[in-house]
């Protein structure tokens, strides 16, 4: 079931991406893939950024091929999928993430404070 784009506030950062990426299924993708498909697809545009990750910031070897790879271009694959399974399941991504946000603040702010290893 995709979200209904006034389930979301299309005032807010995702609020408006959930809507862009809506407008689009709408008007060019026919409907949106079933979730399974999508989940696949998120697995599989994760593991392009997990690929150039390895390659250009850890320690394998980059290809010649894969220097000209843009990770902007594999992270925002990443995001558009992302939307499309919010969208698709309800799930209204503003409200989640800054639900997400606030535990994350009160919960640990003294935590990464206090950790040795991140001084």
């Amino acid at each position: 079931m995709a979200l209904d784009p006034i389930d979301s506030n299309p005032d807010l950062p995702l609020g408006k991406l959930q809507e862009e990426v809506h407008q689009w299924i709408e008007n060019h993708g026919v409907r949106y893939f079933n979730e399974l498909t999508n989940m696949a697809q998120l697995s599989e545009e994760v593991g392009e950024v997990a690929r150039i990750i390895a390659r250009r910031y850890g320690e394998q070897s980059e290809k010649e091929s894969d220097k000209a790879k843009d990770l902007g271009e594999e992270l925002s694959d990443v995001l558009f999928v992302l939307l499309c399974l919010a969208n698709q399941t309800g799930t209204d991504l503003q409200a989640a993430f800054d639900k997400k946000m606030n535990v994350k603040r009160e919960r640990d702010h003294d935590r990464h404070h206090s950790n040795e290893k991140l001084k």
